[in-house]
């Protein structure tokens, strides 16, 4: 199982003070948070695994993760506070908005090939393109990544080979490794 640990999110309230007028894109406001808080995250051994603003929402996220070893509540609190004194000392976000910092859990996304390699082994949620065996998702442990594509050993199938171009999404699946009973009890929910 993943070492990745998922704490929830430690929260910072912010205002905007009149300097902050001109108007960014999203885009540009996670661009610009994620310069800020890569040198942050890089003196804690961490990387910045995304940034998300939504501005309607009023909510700015940033995901720590940690190539080896857990993302810890310390870790989160600490790049959160030295995140917050930047952003107001910046000050580019044109209206309020709520800072959480988190890692991104023990059911992470799964963004590509890298992904693929650092968890294989690891078991996964697939939503695909177009159908493989039949089917839209898969559950399956993780194999081999190799010329842009993917060998996935699904539970109680034969193991197969996916183009990772036809995988829409992917997430870890920590609950899979203990059987099939957890998946099926969260597939009837949805």
């Amino acid at each position: 199982m993943s070492s990745q640990v998922f704490f929830g999110s430690l929260n910072h309230e912010h205002k905007p003070n009149s300097m902050a007028a001109d108007r960014h894109s999203a885009e540009e406001i996670e661009n610009r948070v994620r310069e800020l808080a890569e040198p942050l995250a890089r003196d804690r051994g961490l990387e910045i695994f995304a940034v998300e603003y939504r501005g309607g929402g009023h909510l700015l996220r940033v995901f720590l993760d940690r190539r080896y070893g857990p993302v810890t509540l310390d870790d989160c609190q600490a790049v959160s506070e030295r995140l917050s004194a930047l952003l107001d000392e910046h000050d580019f976000i044109p209206q309020s908005y709520r800072l959480e910092v988190s890692s991104p859990g023990l059911d992470r996304p799964l963004k590509g090939q890298d992904d693929y390699l650092r968890f294989q082994g690891e078991y996964a949620r697939l939503l695909l393109l177009q159908p493989a065996s039949g089917n839209m998702a898969l559950v399956g442990r993780i194999g081999e990544v190799q010329n842009g594509m993917l060998r996935l050993h699904p539970q109680g199938q034969d193991p197969l080979w996916l183009p990772l171009s036809q995988i829409r999404s992917a997430r870890l699946e920590p609950l899979a490794e203990r059987g099939g009973q957890d998946i099926k009890r969260k597939k009837n929910r949805n």
